[in-house]
């Protein structure tokens, strides 16, 4: 297993995603995808030149060489590292004006950073501190407040220490943030971005190509035609040219007839097409714009030059308009123009995103809105004239209320936070609040908080030999002040509160859904800074697995063994009665305490899922041991409910969880799926949700099992024979049933797994050729 992790991060997987890049680069439309895309390739292409040259380590904790593990990481998908440094930039405007002639350095920036260590420097940081006028970015920024912190304080040792081990990057990292005001939530409120980065969304929106053509046909190509066929039925001798029921033309013949004034505003017509066409696009050659507009070129001031075929077809052109939409200056005519003109008059989204952008203008950038309120006014004559009295449409307030400040319940509400990764990028915003409260003096605390909501936008490292990300702790800075951090019992109870009310929101918004890594990571910061001890385990990627796990794995399932002895859930997944203590226990793999016996366990259980004919390959059996890993322990649930003690709550909403995880489970297998892949990953999926509703179910009383069971019956109707061993199974089980080793039941129900090294018996009969299950 761990060869095959290994291959992982070799250059296959980077060399695919530049291949991709690549293309899109060449052929996207739009000219900001294509943009986007040469920066990926660039970044691609950094991963690749590193690894080749032996200066990236993919899989280790520290893979750029010579570089501590604490520095912030550029990081591609999938964990890649390209080994830039994200507080590595050149030097701003307001840095260069700071920097003193022949002041001591190799570079600038190191020139910077020493000058901000002498009285002056450490003089503004301190000032910085005082009024809060300063944004942390990146973690680094706030590595030299720290200093500045300690110095005013007289720990100078610490703060001694702390300048020697940031000295060898001083030539590189910006170690300063940015002087400006920092609009950071209270604490109660969170946002999903700032004001400055939804006002350039909004300020990218453009007008549909289909919308600007129709738009210009009505502003600028219609009143032209309408003056051009003037002036040709204006040179008609008798009746304005019709055609009949079976298309004949019928009528009086242009070009019989010349008014005094016609010449005149010929010159006056094509004086203002070509005016029109230097900035707009050409009518189609064939329209009948196009024959009128050519004939009028030709005729100065008569029909001389036109043979009698054009002018066969000036007057079915006439015909044509005149029989569709009227005569010039006829009734019909004109109630079709001033519909057309009331269209035309009408704002476009475009417009209505800008005004909405410069509206987000009276608000800090990095700050949010109080209320949608105050944005969401109809359209002033100050603003747009034209526009004037038009409404915001909701599409763009929704955009605007990715800005909102409000408590995380709301932003749920609104479908702001729309899954549990989108949670986790939120809630550090909280999070860093409740550590910073640990720390009586508030200029420390400010400097903290911002630091900690930095750190938690790193992207992770693709790890291998069971190494752990970077924690917050270990940055030098962060431990320079861990003395100085005290556990209040207010905060204390305050994270305490935040995690169960977090764990509710996410249970009850995405019951379906097992709780993301990023989310996870937030949760054991807020159950440390709770004094809880809840062992949190997290989704391991099948391409990646060591083949063991460290013993919090073990400690969560015996959690899950307790919490769900005799219910409904242990009986269908057949759960371990417990987790009995071994003596001498512990082993060792790459410096890590594992707990081997858990994976043996695992994968002894795997072996339902690996049919004599497995074709899956070793990620597919890795598959099936991780889901057998999540299944012994529930994937946190069971050690959240018990150790927040949630399980009155849960009985009380678990009826609701588990129908609307069932109903979930159900219409994703009725969508079709696009490939083989997307079926393998909704069979997945479909099966997380599955164990996650039987969890809920079991804390259900008996009736209400049942009834919720007859309703999963029903509305797995739709799905035909292919799902119905999975209800059947459900069913036999909750009955008193079980299955055998096989996973199968006596009367022909199965255990619905989402991982198989082997064809899954929930798969369409599409492709023959494909067995490999799982993600």
């Amino acid at each position: 297993m761990a060869e095959e992790a290994r291959e992982t991060a070799s250059a296959g997987y980077p060399m695919g995603r530049l291949e991709r890049a690549l293309e899109r680069a060449l052929t996207a439309d739009d000219a900001e995808v294509r943009r986007r895309a040469a920066a990926r390739v660039d970044a691609w292409r950094n991963v690749l030149d590193g690894m080749a040259s032996g200066r990236l380590t993919i899989g280790s904790r520290t893979p750029v060489a010579d570089t501590p593990a604490w520095v912030t990481l550029e990081v591609a998908h999938g964990g890649f590292t390209t080994g830039r440094y994200l507080a590595e930039e050149p030097l701003r405007a307001d840095e260069l004006a700071r920097l003193p002639a022949n002041a001591p350095g190799e570079t600038d920036r190191e020139r910077l950073n020493l000058w901000f260590l002498g009285d002056e420097g450490l003089a503004e940081l301190g000032q910085a501190l005082r009024t809060g006028n300063y944004r942390i970015d990146v973690p680094e920024e706030s590595a030299l407040l720290v200093v500045a912190w300690l110095l005013e304080r007289e720990q100078y040792t610490t703060a001694l220490d702390l300048t020697s081990e940031l000295r060898p990057l001083m030539h590189r990292l910006r170690f300063t943030p940015t002087f400006s005001p920092s609009s950071t939530p209270s604490g109660a409120v969170v946002r999903l971005q700032p004001v400055a980065e939804v006002r350039s969304t909004l300020r990218q929106a453009t007008v549909r190509p289909q919308i600007a053509a129709m738009l210009e046909t009505l502003r600028v190509w219609n009143p032209l035609y309408d003056r051009l066929m003037a002036l040709w039925c204006d040179t008609v001798d008798d009746e304005l040219p019709e055609l009949t029921a079976d298309g004949e033309v019928v009528g009086g013949w242009p070009c019989r007839v010349w008014p005094d004034d016609w010449v005149e505003r010929r010159h006056q017509w094509l004086d203002e097409f070509h005016a029109a066409a230097e900035v707009h696009r050409p009518r189609h050659p064939k329209s009948n714009f196009a024959r009128l507009q050519a004939a009028l070129e030709r005729c100065p001031s008569d029909s001389s030059a036109l043979s009698g075929r054009e002018v066969g077809w000036i007057r079915r052109a006439l015909a044509n308009t005149v029989s569709a939409h009227g005569a010039p200056g006829s009734e019909a005519r004109a109630a079709l123009r001033t519909t057309q003109s009331i269209v035309a008059a009408r704002p476009t989204y475009a417009t209505l995103a800008h005004v909405l952008s410069c509206r987000l203008d009276r608000f800090p950038d990095d700050g949010g809105l109080p209320t949608l309120d105050s944005v969401a006014g109809e359209v002033t004559a100050d603003e747009v004239p034209a526009a004037a009295g038009s409404a915001m449409p909701e599409h763009l307030l929704a955009k605007a209320a990715r800005a909102l400040e409000a408590p995380i319940g709301e932003l749920v509400d609104r479908g702001l936070i729309s899954s549990g990764e989108v949670l986790a990028r939120v809630l550090p915003q909280i999070t860093s609040q409740l550590l910073a409260a640990n720390i009586e003096d508030p200029s420390l605390a400010g400097v903290y908080a911002q630091s900690y909501a930095a750190f938690r936008r790193r992207r992770s490292l693709l790890l291998l030999n069971l190494e752990h990300q970077v924690r917050f702790d270990e940055l030098p800075w962060v431990a320079a002040v861990a003395p100085y951090r005290d556990r209040r019992a207010q905060a204390t109870r305050a994270a305490a509160q935040s995690l169960r009310e977090t764990t509710v929101i996410a249970l009850t918004a995405f019951p379906q859904a097992i709780l993301p890594n990023p989310l996870l990571r937030e949760f054991g910061a807020l159950a440390a800074q709770a004094d809880l001890k809840v062992p949190l385990v997290e989704e391991v990627a099948a391409d990646i697995f060591m083949g063991t796990f460290t013993e919090k794995w073990r400690s969560a399932a015996s959690i899950a063994s307790q919490v769900l002895s005799g219910t409904l859930y242990a009986q269908y997944y057949d759960l371990p009665s417990s987790w009995p203590v071994v003596e001498q226990r512990r082993y060792k793999r790459w410096g890590k305490a594992t707990a081997d016996d858990f994976a043996d366990v695992c994968r002894q259980r795997a072996a339902e899922a690996q049919s004599s004919v497995s074709a899956g390959g070793s990620v597919a059996q890795n598959g099936t041991v991780l889901e057998q890993s999540q299944i012994l322990t529930t994937h946190n649930l069971a050690g959240l409910v018990d150790g927040l003690q949630l399980t009155d709550w849960l009985r009380e909403a678990a009826p609701d969880l588990a129908d609307r995880t069932f109903s979930w489970a159900v219409q994703r297998q009725t969508q079709p799926p696009a490939t083989w892949i997307t079926e393998l990953q909704g069979i997945k999926n479909t099966a997380y949700a599955w164990r996650q509703a039987i969890f809920y179910l079991s804390f259900c009383d008996d009736a209400v099992r049942r009834d919720l069971l007859a309703k999963l019956g029903e509305r797995a109707g739709v799905l035909g024979p292919r799902f119905a061993p999975a209800v059947a199974g459900l069913r036999e089980v909750a009955a008193g049933g079980h299955f055998d080793a096989e996973g199968r039941t006596v009367g022909g129900g199965c255990r619905l797994l989402g991982w198989s090294a082997g064809p899954h018996w929930l798969a369409r009969p599409v492709r023959e050729d494909v067995h490999v299950s799982g993600g």
